[in-house]
């Protein structure tokens, strides 16, 4: 299994999202974590298995959540984040992110 990296934004993005569902409740907050790990789980078994997104980008959706956990695969091999993004909001906003750290 492979590590994945995070841009620092999609960090924040991630924090962001767990604090908003914490206001509502611990238990959404606890499944929304869960759901994006295993998510990231998705990813690092197989990077190259999802559908590409746009271009080079791929994406997996959390379980229950509209979500999309948008990444890309490094020359080396390496999934790196570039974004956490709802689903339905600002479609694309995170495609200047790609390669940087």
């Amino acid at each position: 299994m492979r590590e994945v990296h995070f841009h620092r934004l999609a960090v924040d993005e991630l924090r962001g999202a767990m604090q908003w569902y914490a206001q509502r409740s611990v238990a959404a907050r606890d499944r929304f974590r869960a759901a994006i790990f295993e998510a990231v789980e998705r990813i690092a078994a197989n990077p190259e298995l999802p559908s590409p997104l746009v271009a080079h980008y791929r994406y997996v959706r959390p379980r229950r959540f509209p979500y999309l956990i948008v990444y890309e695969i490094r020359s080396d091999g390496t999934p790196f984040v570039v974004a956490v993004a709802h689903a339905s909001r600002r479609p694309g906003y995170w495609r200047k992110r790609g390669g940087a750290t």
